[in-house]
């Protein structure tokens, strides 16, 4: 039997550390549960350390997740690991999560500490959180640009004190496919006890390579760990993207040779609730989930693709989760063909009362929207529990007027702290007067850093998804609406940020 590829997801740690992309716990859990159904290995879902909600997140997903491993990041310090196992308790399967910088320039500037101090806390660090559970994961920070010599003799240390998986994350993104595949197997090599411990590659794309340098570190290296995000999502450029890496392993297993656990059918609907939650909007190209991806304009691909599949397309749309079912829904559609579509689409509700409320909002779309695409399910399943979510502010209606060579006009009402609230404005189009009429009333202070408008699907009938970033004393957040109405959407997504913006949670500083 072939070797098997752990797929370890960091979306819910390392991809919320994009700015605005971090979650509340209900979110969290909600994205944990859909990871769970796509069975990935392990599921990294936070640093329990750095806040009482992160603390809070990891707990309840610890506490839900009955198949994945759930990992907690912590520092090579007593207080990050015990609060990490305190928070893993109630898992089936639990791992800890340590690291510390071993890179010369991390060591000197950020951590002000000498090398064999550095060696002494990995060590110890390890220790005790062996002492604590069974799955131990160690990663020198900024491994790839750390001196082979002292990494060989921390990673043979900690390895010896029963770290279970040693990752080697390219931190910075710096990284080429060749050399990173020789740096990890020359560590495996030089490493006396390396048989001991699982091998993991953990890779930024500030170069846009890397998927690529974790394959390297997985065909050359002999890694046989992943450390990916869904949608490649994380600071800077991104992490390695989850999406990426499991189809082509599966679909270059004749090279690869290796076996997944992942449940690929369950890829698209995980990676269009990551984007709906988050607020970042998936590129029509991006391979395996974009709108494009197994779109084919030219007239001669279409000709191959209608006579043979096979030869334009190296893998089948329905693998990823594209639904190969034609049948459009629409306003005489019953719950039973909306609730077997939902199935489809790999979302699961966790009660009948979240399907008659998702069922109830479907039918309401349908009578504004003849034909309802798997598109429009999943924003609208996704749209229903951001709003649950988030109660201090919520859409009620909107009335707008504008016409050439006047100023536009709007009328909005919605709650607040359960009242009901009417505020007016104008603006320099109906967009702007509905958001200033919103901050009429709310005077938060935020400044917009970015507003996105992207169609759900291909008609002038669609959904408009609308993407709003506000910044506030250093808190950056994002709002996400959808609505065939763009205006309307524009408020629903204002007022989703202006909700995240309330949020008392705290988050810190990335860590790589």
């Amino acid at each position: 039997m072939a070797d098997k590829l752990i797929i370890f997801d960091t979306t819910l740690r390392d991809g919320e550390q994009s700015p605005g992309a971090s979650m509340t716990r209900d979110e969290k859990l909600r994205i944990a549960r859909q990871l769970d159904r796509l069975k990935v290995d392990v599921i990294e879902a936070g640093f329990p350390a750095s806040s009482n909600g992160d603390f809070e997140a990891v707990q309840a997903i610890a506490n839900a997740i009955k198949d994945s491993t759930v990992c907690g990041l912590s520092r090579a310090n007593d207080r990050d690991i015990s609060r990490a196992a305190e928070a893993l308790k109630g898992a089936a399967r639990s791992r800890i999560h340590t690291f510390i910088a071993t890179s010369p320039l991390h060591m000197e500037k950020k951590l002000r500490m000498t090398p064999d101090q550095v060696f002494e806390q990995a060590k110890l660090a390890v220790r005790f959180a062996r002492n604590l559970v069974a799955d131990v994961e160690f990663s020198p920070e900024d491994g790839y640009r750390s001196d082979v010599d002292f990494l060989c003799r921390v990673l043979e240390t900690v390895i010896t004190e029963g770290a279970t998986t040693i990752n080697v994350p390219d931190t910075v993104g710096y990284a080429i496919p060749e050399l990173y595949g020789n740096f990890i197997k020359t560590l495996r090599e030089r490493v006396p006890n390396s048989d001991k411990a699982v091998w993991s590659v953990h890779c930024h794309n500030d170069l846009g390579m890397a998927v690529a340098n974790s394959l390297a570190g997985v065909k050359i290296g002999g890694a046989r760990q992943v450390e990916c995000t869904i949608n490649g999502l994380g600071e800077r450029a991104g992490n390695c993207s989850l999406e990426e890496i499991v189809m082509a392993v599966k679909t270059r297993k004749d090279y690869f040779g290796l076996e997944l656990g992942v449940d690929s059918r369950h890829i698209l609907a995980t990676s269009r609730m990551v984007s709906q939650t988050t607020g970042f909007v998936i590129q029509p190209n991006k391979a395996v989930v974009g709108a494009n991806a197994f779109a084919h304009a030219s007239g001669i691909h279409q000709d191959g693709v209608l006579k043979a599949r096979d030869t334009y397309e190296i893998m089948r749309a329905e693998d990823v989760g594209w639904s190969n079912n034609k049948i459009v829904l629409g306003k005489l559609s019953g719950r039973n063909a909306f609730k077997q579509r939902l199935q489809e689409l790999g979302v699961a509700m966790e009660s009948e009362a979240d399907i008659n409320t998702a069922f109830a909002r479907f039918k309401e779309l349908a009578d504004r929207k003849s034909d309802i695409f798997d598109e429009d399910i999943l924003a609208l399943v996704s749209d229903e529990s951001i709003a649950r979510d988030n109660e201090q502010y919520t859409f009620i209606s909107l009335a707008q007027r504008s016409e050439t060579g006047e100023r536009p006009q709007a009328t909005i009402v919605f709650t607040a702290q359960g009242k009901e609230v009417k505020s007016e404005s104008d603006g320099n189009g109906p967009v702007d007067a509905s958001l200033k009429a919103i901050e009429t009333h709310v005077k938060s202070g935020a400044e917009m850093v970015l507003y996105s408008v992207n169609a759900i699907s291909g008609s002038t009938e669609s959904q408009g998804e609308v993407t709003i970033r506000l910044q506030n004393n250093g808190r950056v957040v994002n709002g996400v609406g959808s609505d065939p109405d763009i205006i309307v959407a524009s408020a629903k997504a204002y007022l989703n940020a202006l909700n995240k913006l309330r949020s008392k949670a705290d988050r810190v500083a990335a860590q790589g």
